[in-house]
């Protein structure tokens, strides 16, 4: 018997580490297992596990400003996103198409509130002026079917000739009472302006002959100066005068047409006697079946016009 012993386990060639029988394949070697942990004893309680810190994100991963590395705040974030704007074209289209609309609309109540100067009319005044205005359009219709009467006269009479001279000898009548050349008379109204501290100037007279003449006025007298189609009104040497003829207080009017529609035409809200009311001037109106216009003018011959006929 031999003393040897064999040799340590240690110093075995890698091959040692097959499975019994020498079946496996190299590659099937055991593996190492890791160290068991030690159970904790009964009784004492177990240690929580440390947990790898949280690394602060850095700049690139976008959780700083870039100034200082600190988080956005909200409002921050809301003026970032608001400035600096970003418009398109079709933004700055639509927001031209709101400002012209809105400038139409602004200019459009401003000249609705400029114009409304019956809107705090009474009732009784806004009744009147539609009375006024039905005068006015019946007025014109009277014109229009004398106008058409003449017209068929004409077309129908044996003697055209004689009828022709006939309209014309009273058409001549009518337009020499408008030119002034011929005196007239017949119901209308006086107006009488008071005025003592001298407030009432050109435009306001200019005003009430301009009201009269819508009325239906057909012929005007101013202190003994007959109004015209070729009137002026001017300011000058401490008072008013009409066609350069000077007309002192109190300015009486002299107007020949139909009394009811005269007298409103003065009394409208904003009209003649109101703005005299505002000047601290007194008018007084007063109807007549008879007045008398016999203020005349000269018929001037036209230098350059001829008649059409000639």
């Amino acid at each position: 018997m031999s003393d040897e012993t064999p040799p340590p386990d240690q110093d075995r060639t890698p091959d040692s580490g097959r499975t019994p029988g020498g079946s496996g394949p190299p590659s099937d070697r055991k593996r190492a297992l890791p160290p068991e942990r030690p159970r904790p004893e009964a009784g004492s309680e177990p240690r929580p596990e440390a947990r790898p810190e949280l690394e602060p994100q850095s700049e690139s991963q976008g959780g700083g400003t870039g100034d200082g590395g600190g988080a956005l705040t909200g409002r921050q974030r809301l003026a970032k996103a608001v400035w600096p704007p970003r418009v398109t074209r079709a933004q700055l289209i639509v927001a031209l198409l709101l400002f012209v609309l809105g400038l139409g609309l602004a200019i459009q109540v401003r000249s609705t509130s400029e114009n409304s100067a019956l809107r705090g009319a009474r009732h009784e005044d806004l009744v009147r002026i539609l009375d006024e205005l039905d005068d006015r359009t019946k007025r014109l219709e009277d014109e229009k079917r004398e106008l058409d009467k003449h017209r068929t006269e004409l077309d129908n009479s044996s003697d055209q000739a004689e009828e022709a001279r006939k309209q014309t000898a009273e058409k001549e009548a009518q337009l020499g009472v408008l030119a002034g050349t011929v005196a007239a008379e017949g119901p209308g109204i006086r107006l009488t302006i008071n005025d003592p501290k001298g407030a009432t100037d050109s435009d306001t007279l200019l005003d009430a002959v301009q009201e009269l003449r819508a009325a239906g006025a057909e012929a005007i007298q101013i202190n003994g100066v007959r109004v015209v189609a070729s009137t002026y009104f001017s300011d000058g040497g401490g008072g008013v005068s009409v066609d350069g003829h000077g007309v002192s207080q109190p300015y009486r009017f002299e107007v020949i047409g139909k009394p009811a529609d005269l007298e409103p035409a003065l009394n409208i809200p904003g009209g003649v006697v109101q703005t005299l009311k505002n000047k601290q001037a007194k008018a007084s109106i007063s109807r007549s079946e008879k007045i008398t216009v016999d203020a005349l003018r000269q018929a001037k011959r036209p230098d350059y016009a001829r008649s059409s006929s000639q």
